[in-house]
């Protein structure tokens, strides 16, 4: 790849905010470059950990061309050290396994192909054009290769997707932690009895866990049941109509690419299976993965994450009274919204400490809210 430093721009030099701009490049391809290690680390197959092992290769090249760019200007970077949000995802990959980082990691090399091509097309140094380009062809070659680890199909700069189980624990936490914060606020507001604050706060912990989780549950149940009827579906098409199952197969090889002399050699010789083929079929026609959860887990996963977010600002007063569980209350239930809204920002990919801080604004307003809606209530009804 070229050097940037080799071609030195003739045109308006790049402002504060391009300058921002390619720090955080920088730090992504930086952060790209741990996370791999990670992966690595925690690879039991030989085939992924060399994978991954040349794209630190190619993340390093890349930061150390940024790098170079912002020198140029006279930005002084330093020895890149991982974000926190990095750290993060990186722990995630040790102890839950590598599924949701890899997940997180090809939708983080969608981004960059977006942010390279946006960059080629803005750019007025053309250096910076060039190596942006190259760039982004780069990150999409490591998107389809991510892309056949993970199971997925398609681009994924044009499309977005869940973190998965992980997330699902995530989300029902803070659905649990934000519903019932606003409705203890509210009976505070109220100045009801502390007994009823706590009993208010255990009934809305159990009614929001129930409604969360038989929600996962019948989502799951539902999608489970569209892919088995399209599994069928395609069971009875390869046993009654082989020969056109097979071309079909075929084109879908073409279409990737292989030849059609050997793509119909392929076609013939997955087909001569039935169960291989309707294997292949699920996965290259119907686009269905692999299932990692059932709906009964699912929902039970999240309606417990549900409960124990709820449980956070009632927690307070089972040991403590009067003011100082109201004010125990507010502090972890505030705290638990800012680290739900760092957490989220693993599957966002917006910065931890600002995703976090959105969060904590979020909860401050939930709290006022619902205080004064219970003072009105107090007011008008009693």
């Amino acid at each position: 790849m070229k050097n940037l430093s080799q071609t030195r721009p003739t045109s308006t030099p790049p402002n504060r905010k391009t300058l921002k701009a390619w720090r955080h490049y920088w730090q992504d391809e930086a952060d790209a470059a741990f996370l791999y290690r990670a992966l690595a680390d925690t690879e039991s197959i030989s085939e992924r950990r060399d994978f991954y092992l040349r794209l630190i290769d190619v993340e390093d090249r890349h930061t150390e061309i940024w790098q170079q760019l912002l020198a140029e200007y006279g930005v002084k970077v330093g020895k890149s050290h991982p974000s926190l949000r990095a750290r993060l995802i990186a722990w995630i990959a040790h102890h839950f396994g590598s599924s949701t980082p890899l997940s997180i990691l090809l939708r983080e090399e969608g981004r960059e192909v977006k942010g390279y091509l946006n960059l080629h097309r803005e750019s007025t140094i053309d250096s910076v054009k060039e190596t942006a380009l190259i760039l982004a062809k780069e990150a999409a070659e490591h998107a389809a290769s991510l892309s056949k680890i993970t199971g997925k199909h398609g681009e994924p700069w044009h499309k977005t997707a869940s973190g998965g189980l992980l997330g699902d624990v995530v989300y029902g936490f803070n659905d649990g932690l934000t519903a019932n914060f606003g409705l203890v606020m509210g009976v505070i507001g109220a100045a009801v009895e502390p007994h009823i604050i706590m009993m208010t706060g255990v009934v809305g912990m159990i009614a929001d866990a129930l409604s969360m989780g038989s929600s996962g549950y019948l989502a799951a149940k539902s999608e489970q049941e569209v892919y088995d009827y399209e599994i069928g579906m395609e069971k009875e098409e390869i046993r009654l109509m082989p020969e056109v199952e097979e071309e079909e197969l075929a084109l879908l090889y073409e279409a990737k690419g292989i030849e059609p002399s050997q793509a119909k050699q392929m076609a013939h010789d997955v087909m001569s299976d039935p169960k291989r083929a309707l294997d292949e079929k699920v996965k290259e026609e119907l686009k269905i993965g692999e299932r990692y959860t059932t709906p009964l887990k699912e929902g039970w996963i999240t309606g417990t994450a549900t409960a124990i977010g709820a449980f956070i600002p009632v927690a307070p007063f089972l040991i403590l009274t009067g003011s100082a569980a109201i004010w125990t209350s507010i502090t972890l239930s505030m705290l638990s919204h800012f680290g739900v809204g760092a957490a989220r920002s693993v599957f966002t990919g917006r910065r931890l400490i600002r995703s976090g801080f959105d969060m904590f604004v979020v909860g401050l307003g939930i709290a006022v809210i619902g205080y004064f809606v219970g003072k009105l209530v107090e007011k008008w009804l009693f």
